[in-house]
């Protein structure tokens, strides 16, 4: 026996274990990509065990991630640190190896895959990334290619032909993908939902199609070799048998998502010439074998840490540049120029601030899903990404799920720092990238306009009502929707100052007052802050009612009324600050209500069991927003008219 099919072998065997020892799993997968994967890391992928995160490795990502054990195994033979006794632990309760792969760098996982079709997409923004920062730093530092598995159900998934359609306008030459088709899924056959023709699909985006037995390994090394020589994303389909050599079970939906059990495991390694009561066991010469094929990316690794070192040498500027993208420094936008009292929508006042920064923060980058005019996400005098990689302006076209799956993997590729931008509402059509952002820390930034009932004439349907507190209920997003054009720079700081997972960006259609915030700048880093002391409650308002909220105040006076109005931008920020800074803001044992233009779900946490809260529980109406705010009681003189009477009730 050969060593590739010993390799092959090797993953079959510790998939099937893995998978029966946890009697949960999907061993088909694995069985069946072991030799396209074996001919894929031991002949063409280029990483480093020794340096997991070299910024010019190859990336790969297992789309079809139920198939984890491939993964894993691929890790563990190749020295990542992933040990054998992580893969008996599959799917325990603390590994690091779980059902799905969860990005872990320094493990060699390049991001979180799971739902279908969420790695399709990302792995095209971690091209689009490579493509960029090739041009605007050159082949010599940055060179490396995006390899991707994908299955029957990434490409069901309608995200899948959102990026296909994406990359192949955009030509992402340097990304091959690797579709393992073996016409099954859990409900049995693809033929009973699945019947189009994928390949004249892909080609019609503008994908070069390859076709080939995905069990022939010199086919599969002679397509990759034709897909990396070709300028346009590569789609090898791949002919493949789910649980390739399992006697009873191979081509059946029962491989899929279960254990092959004990008789049908030893009788397939039995049939391939595997040691049957064998368990967990690996050849030294697999090993070896890749081995060799990760010092081929340490050589190149330290070749090019070799390039890097006289190109800084001989240009100065170069390493100066070099950093800005992959070591910068703070973020501060400062004053963005607006004068106290004149009305600018917020999403006004992020264009200026994107715009403010863009200059001395070039790894700052991003676009929109075909809403740059509304969403004021165009950075100016730079070009436009599809005519020219140098350009930091992405045309993501009517494509939101796509978007967010792409930002994502422009966040984790490393060196940039992505925004993709749309209405508020539309964050329906990409919550699962916002999630896998959420889930993976990955520091991408999502700028979302038309943020309330007050875009008005559009209607119930372009207005978000539950979205403010869908996204804050999701853990580990930060979810900042500033009052004024101060703010809105102050949100940029924070989002573009926060390593450690997503930002949403809530922003206003209509326009707002700019506040005088005198000697309360940067005070929004904090989450929420006193805008005007009070003595007698306190109204809490984020966003285009943090005005309203200041106005309502100002007309109580009159009433022997001092109410207290905080601003509370980012709920997430302020409860992570110390209970000392919270109450002195909230105060001690003071009445407390809520104002915000969305659903009132959740204010309970900040405003108490028995505070009032002031919101929208109900789907919008197409009116001018003024007219909406009349009907609602989203104006000052109602807010005030509220206050009064809750306070009065209260006695």
């Amino acid at each position: 026996m050969n060593t590739d099919q010993l390799a092959v072998n090797t993953i079959k065997a510790l998939s099937m274990d893995a998978v029966e020892r946890a009697q949960n799993g999907h061993p088909g997968m694995p069985m069946g990509m072991a030799d396209i994967a074996v001919v894929l890391w031991t002949r063409h992928l280029v990483v480093d065990p020794t340096d997991t995160g070299w910024p010019d490795r190859d990336r790969f990502v297992v789309s079809n991630g139920h198939g984890s054990m491939l993964l894993y195994s691929l890790l563990h033979l190749s020295g990542f640190d992933i040990t054998m006794d992580d893969i008996k632990n599959f799917r325990q309760f603390g590994s690091p190896t779980p059902g799905h792969p969860e990005r872990d760098l320094e493990r060699g996982i390049e991001t979180t895959t799971g739902p279908l079709g969420q790695g399709f997409g990302t792995a095209v923004g971690m091209a689009m990334a490579e493509a960029h920062l090739r041009t605007v730093l050159g082949p010599e530092l940055v060179d490396h290619r995006t390899y991707a598995f994908v299955s029957d159900g990434d490409l069901m998934e309608g995200i899948s032909s959102e990026a296909a359609s994406l990359a192949g306008r955009l030509g992402l030459g340097r990304m091959v993908y690797l579709y393992d088709d073996n016409e099954i899924s859990i409900g049995g056959s693809t033929d009973i939902t699945f019947t189009e023709d994928v390949g004249a699909r892909f080609a019609a985006f503008g994908w070069h199609v390859l076709d080939i037995d995905g069990h022939d390994r010199e086919a599969v090394d002679h397509a990759i070799t034709a897909a990396k020589g070709d300028d346009r994303p590569s789609l090898i389909v791949c002919h493949t048998h789910i649980a390739h050599g399992a006697p009873t079970k191979q081509d059946t939906a029962a491989a899929h998502g279960n254990p092959l059990g004990e008789e049908e495991i030893a009788a397939t390694k039995r049939d391939m010439g595997w040691p049957v009561e064998s368990r967990f066991e690996v050849p030294e010469e697999v090993y070896a074998l890749f081995r060799d094929a990760m010092s081929r990316g340490t050589a190149a690794r330290k070749a090019w840490d070799e390039r890097r070192r006289e190109a800084f040498a001989a240009d100065p500027r170069l390493e100066d540049r070099w950093n800005s993208f992959f070591q910068p420094g703070p973020v501060e936008v400062g004053p963005l120029g607006f004068a106290v009292g004149t009305s600018v929508a917020t999403r006004k006042a992020s264009g200026k601030a994107i715009n403010t920064i863009a200059p001395r923060y070039p790894r700052l980058l991003g676009g929109s899903a075909d809403l740059a005019p509304s969403t004021n996400t165009l950075i100016d005098g730079s070009p436009e990404f599809q005519d020219d990689y140098s350009g930091r302006n992405f045309r993501f076209g009517v494509r939101e799920h796509a978007m967010g799956a792409a930002v994502n993997g422009m966040a984790v590729h490393g060196g940039l720092r992505p925004y993709g931008a749309t209405f508020l509402t539309f964050n329906d059509y990409m919550r699962p990238a916002t999630r896998l952002a959420a889930l993976m820390k990955a520091p991408s930034i999502f700028v979302y306009t038309h943020d309330s009932i007050f875009l008005g004439g559009d209607g119930p349907t372009h207005q978000p009502i539950e979205h403010l507190a869908s996204l804050r209920a999701m853990p580990n997003m930060w979810v900042i929707r500033p009052a004024d054009a101060g703010e809105t720079g102050e949100a940029w700081e924070m989002a573009l100052g926060r390593a450690d997972g997503p930002t949403c960006l809530i922003l206003t259609r209509q326009g707002l007052p700019v506040l005088d915030r005198a000697g309360m700048e940067g005070a929004s880093h904090r989450g929420g802050y006193v805008i005007r002391q009070g003595d007698d409650a306190v109204l809490v308002a984020t966003g285009s009612e943090v005005w309203v909220a200041l106005e309502a105040a100002e007309s109580l006076v009159d009433d022997g009324i001092s109410l207290r109005v905080v601003s509370l931008p980012c709920w997430e920020a302020f409860l992570e600050e110390d209970a000392g800074y919270r109450s002195s803001v909230l105060g001690e044992g003071l009445p407390r209500a809520s104002l915000e233009a969305g659903a009132t779900f959740g204010w309970e946490r900040i405003v108490g069991p028995d505070g009032l809260m002031i919101g929208i529980d109900h789907f919008g109406e197409s009116a001018p927003w003024e007219r909406i705010a009349e009907e609602w009681g989203f104006t000052p003189k109602a807010v005030a008219r509220k206050v009064k009477g809750w306070l009065k009730g209260k006695g």
